[in-house]
């Protein structure tokens, strides 16, 4: 009796010595695996076929994978998505969770790393924490809409956004790791992997909260310790 594939993953990569590294390793670890080279196949694969997780690079022919990851998560909210970027490109890196990415992996990568992010974001689809509504120094947040308003004035967030306030709300009391953040809002199993994935995101939340309320301190860094909300008053 076969044993039935762990999951599915479309990988759009034009670099075929990646691509082919990428599908092997995938199908080794019992996943079922397709590969694309362009980047308006990958569109087309992406939403019209089922996949639980896509892998894209972001210089792809006909199309960028930034596109692809907008038009696919604006169709499939829910759907699993990670960038590959050129190495040391934190400018790729904000465009690609701008884009919805649900995570990045910078070239050249090891494949440990790779399979971290890759069991990450797998464990994680379909789990999100941030399906609830909270209101916290006069801001809405609704995980329904993934919208937060504030008296007149409304700005969209992502689910990973969603997520980090959903997290620090629930533990406000205390202090939450970097380490606690990557375990138990991205999943990951080994969160002593190298990423400024966490940091990204508090920057681009605190934008996002300062644009919608003001420069009031909301998320608090407590340096070398972790980050907290700042207590009601």
């Amino acid at each position: 009796m076969m044993k039935k594939p762990r999951a599915s993953i479309l990988v759009v990569e034009d670099d075929l010595a990646i691509l082919k590294g990428l599908l092997d390793v995938f199908v080794f670890n019992g996943y079922q695996a397709k590969g694309l080279e362009d980047g308006g196949e990958g569109l087309r694969a992406g939403l019209e076929e089922n996949y639980d997780l896509i892998i894209l690079d972001v210089m792809l022919p006909t199309l960028d994978g930034f596109s692809i990851c907008k038009a696919v998560r604006k169709k499939k909210p829910g759907q699993g998505i990670i960038i590959l970027t050129a190495k040391g490109s934190e400018d790729d890196i904000v465009t690609g969770f701008r884009s919805g990415a649900d995570d990045y992996v910078s070239k050249p990568f090891s494949l440990r790393e790779l399979m971290v992010r890759v069991e990450a974001v797998l464990r994680r689809t379909g789990k999100n924490l941030g399906d609830e509504q909270i209101r916290f120094k006069g801001i809405f947040f609704d995980g329904k809409t993934l919208n937060a308003s504030y008296e007149n004035h409304t700005i969209e967030l992502t689910r990973r956004e969603m997520d980090i306030i959903v997290y620090l709300y629930r533990h406000m009391d205390r202090i939450v790791s970097k380490k606690e953040l990557l375990t138990e809002v991205w999943q990951y199993a080994d969160a002593d992997i190298e990423t400024r994935t966490v940091d990204i995101h508090i920057l681009k939340l605190r934008k996002k909260i300062t644009a919608l309320m003001g420069d009031i301190p909301f998320i608090l860094t407590m340096r070398g310790e972790g980050y907290r909300l700042e207590p009601e008053e």
